[in-house]
């Protein structure tokens, strides 16, 4: 777990529980993760070994030239704003440990190079073999941008319903319609702070 001790609450971007996706490949901009045939898969990991699987597994993608086969690498977290000793901390918690989540096209000369990379013990799946998650479980998961059909203006009321400010009232001070975010105005711990949501996180109340 990990946590820093906020200042200021506009530090906080609220975003989506598995957003820890590389920041280095730009994977997302890969024409080849749209694939039909890309999916989301589990691997296990040692307890403790998630950051050093990932880091091993993206090296791997490098070495192999797999850049058109895996697509994302995620550690599952979420941020959660904690109040201890009087102090604001933003932590960051696994939810769920020990396990990396991949989309991939995947493939028998795929295996030997996923389940040998350090820090990785195997898929997850009936007798170790992969299954790919459900078009339920990634939507639960929110795994993948969700088009939300939302319009919001400058002065508009909303209601956070993702993240770590889930449940609050803020009014949104600025728009960035090409990116789907707004910059907004909520009001917690008795005064107003502004913080930078997705489209997919409010909801015009």
């Amino acid at each position: 777990m990990e946590e820093k001790e906020i200042e200021n609450l506009s530090e906080v971007e609220s975003k989506p529980e598995t957003t820890n996706k590389s920041e280095t490949k730009n994977w997302e901009t890969n024409p080849y993760r749209n694939s039909p045939d890309a999916k989301w898969y589990v691997l296990h990991t040692f307890s403790g070994y998630e950051q050093v699987a990932k880091d091993n597994l993206e090296t791997v993608v490098e070495k192999f030239n797999l850049q058109n086969r895996i697509f994302d690498i995620i550690i599952p977290m979420e941020d959660v704003i904690e109040e201890k000793n009087g102090k604001r901390k933003l932590v960051s918690k696994k939810v769920m440990p020990c396990y990396l989540l991949v989309k991939m096209i995947y493939g028998d000369d795929m295996w030997h190079n996923i389940t040998r990379t350090r820090g990785i013990t195997g898929f997850v799946g009936p007798k170790g073999r992969p299954l790919a998650l459900t078009e339920d479980e990634i939507r639960k998961m929110r795994l993948e941008k969700v088009d939300v059909n939302i319009q919001l203006e400058v002065g508009d009321k909303i209601e956070v319903i993702d993240g770590p400010l889930m449940n609050m009232i803020g009014t949104v001070m600025k728009v960035d319609s090409a990116n789907r975010r707004a910059k907004v105005n909520v009001e917690m711990f008795g005064r107003e702070t502004p913080v930078d949501l997705d489209f997919s996180q409010v909801k015009k109340i």
